[in-house]
């Protein structure tokens, strides 16, 4: 017997095992009204009448569904919803700026869009064929309550379920099409890796349109695991959070960590969650000092995954290991550090150029309406990832540089390119490269090395608030140094890297 892996089984066990539940905490500061605490019984009735109002609109199995949203009980609702029914979810950083959004609306050709309140009026420009807006107008005219929606017709796991846009080294999004079997096997083995449980209780601070919440929304679910959403990122608010709820289980980028260790220093008495939770970090490796302070200060248990959009995200995995416990705390911090050793149904190698590749059933299935940089991507039998990295002898691996000129900063991916045509549009630039820098707080941050055009002047504070007024705030430098000149190669290329070395000089890494 063959039964196709679909993203329908973790709702459908949530439901049946643990129906009278806790499934999701609402978050009580947001626009819209929260949606009221519910059962996993509850949450499927719910999913059911998002289903039931897509049929009511004629969407066919395969048609697109996007949302902008920040954190909300909605978004989660729909990553469940949309799929579950043949059609695909566009989950939509909410942070781009409106005409970012409006490239991947049209360009995923979606049918329907869905905003956050908040993000009504700046996106008011934004439009699909059908438009509305989550909370009270949704729920009144979408959602079909009581109705029983069209079963999915042939449910097929290789089927596109998600398709979640991602910066890369040109200015353009790329859509990365996730299927069915990809969210599947991440989530299954996420789950494994972080030894996820029932009487977990997991936080949203992960933003859920980042490769769908890491594929983490789905396992939760198919353990019954209560559900607690964060709109916004606030290290006393986790704190708070962590202590009100029993949070043993986050996800989250390096700067979410930081913000945490620099509220703890202001918290009353005991830290929550010492010796009971578990954090999961990506996008950019901390310090070994900050995860010495985690471990140290919080009480927290650090892990650390490598991964892309590309690949569901999971490629690694890396938690301290019985063998670690006698080592002096910056040592075991430092092996902590590395990206680790490959996930449950992963392959890894580095190219004679340095470059990781990857074999695994999470990899993506194509870029949406791009065969190009799908071939370019996946090259026999094995996806290039850009990362340049090393395989240590104990099989783990460490990411060393970035091949791609893709900057991380917070956790968000900001394509290079990107940000210098934008300096390019303003008149007083001649010339321009933008690179990552070491960053305490954000990883990496983005700096511009301009050269201005004959007699032109032009101030630091100038530049950046051009870049602010076009590009989404993550995305504009924080720093800009002017210089006489770009290096250059024979061929007129410029060579990022060296750009970079100053800067990483007594780093181990040319990402932070």
């Amino acid at each position: 017997m063959r039964v196709p892996l679909t993203v329908n089984d973790f709702l459908y066990r949530a439901e049946v095992a643990f129906g009278d539940s806790p499934a999701i905490i609402d978050e009580p500061n947001q626009p819209a009204s929260p949606v009221p605490a519910s059962t996993y019984a509850e949450l499927g009735a719910r999913v059911r009448a998002w289903q039931a109002g897509l049929d009511e609109l004629g969407l066919a199995e395969g048609e697109r569904v996007a949302v902008v949203s920040h954190n909300a009980a909605r978004l989660l609702e729909l990553l469940y919803a949309v799929p579950a029914s043949g059609r695909i979810c566009v989950p939509v950083n909410f942070r781009l700026r409106p005409e970012e959004v409006r490239f991947i609306v049209e360009h995923s050709d979606a049918s329907v869009l869905l905003v956050d309140p908040d993000l009504d009026e700046p996106l008011r420009d934004v439009t699909a064929k059908h438009r509305f807006v989550l909370g009270e107008q949704a729920e009144n005219e979408l959602m079909r309550f009581g109705v029983e929606p069209r079963p999915w017709s042939e449910p097929d796991e290789d089927a596109t379920a998600t398709i979640n846009y991602t910066s890369g080294t040109t200015a353009d999004p790329k859509g990365v099409e996730l299927t069915h079997r990809n969210i599947w096997t991440n989530a299954v083995t996420f789950g494994l890796h972080v030894r996820a449980w029932e009487q977990d209780v997991y936080m949203h601070t992960l933003p859920m349109f980042h490769c769908n919440g890491w594929g983490m929304p789905y396992i939760v679910a198919g353990l019954g695991i209560k559900q607690v959403v964060l709109r916004a990122v606030d290290g006393t608010e986790i704190l708070r959070r962590v202590d009100e709820h029993g949070v043993t289980l986050m996800c989250g980028a390096p700067t979410v960590w930081n913000m945490v260790l620099d509220s703890a220093k202001d918290w009353p008495g005991e830290i929550p969650g010492r010796d009971r939770l578990r954090i999961v970090t990506a996008g950019a490796p901390p310090p070994s000092r900050t995860i010495a302070r985690i471990r140290d200060e919080l009480g927290w248990e650090f892990l650390q995954i490598y991964g892309l959009t590309e690949t569901t995200p999971l490629l690694t995995f890396n938690r301290a290991q019985p063998r670690d416990a006698g080592l002096p705390g910056e040592e075991a911090a430092a092996r902590l550090s590395r990206a680790g050793a490959p996930a449950l149904g992963a392959q890894l190698d580095v190219s004679d150029s340095g470059e990781v590749l990857a074999r695994s059933n999470v990899v993506l299935k194509g870029y949406w309406r791009n065969p190009t940089a799908t071939e370019k991507a996946i090259e026999d039998g094995m996806f290039h990832t850009g990362d340049g990295g090393v395989i240590d002898d104990e099989g783990y691996l460490t990411i060393r540089d970035r091949k791609k000129d893709v900057i991380i900063t917070g956790g968000e991916n900001v394509s290079s390119i990107e940000v210098e045509d934008t300096l390019f549009s303003h008149p007083a630039v001649a010339e321009v490269a933008v690179i990552g820098v070491p960053s305490e707080k954000w990883g990496e941050t983005i700096k511009a090395l301009v050269v201005t055009a004959d007699g032109a002047e032009v101030s630091e504070d100038e530049i950046i608030a051009h870049c602010k007024q076009r590009l989404a705030g993550y995305k504009s430098p924080t720093s800009v140094e002017f210089r006489e000149s770009i290096p250059r190669t024979a061929t007129g290329k410029v060579q990022k890297y060296r750009l970079r070395e100053p800067y990483w000089e007594g780093h181990e890494r040319q990402v932070h």
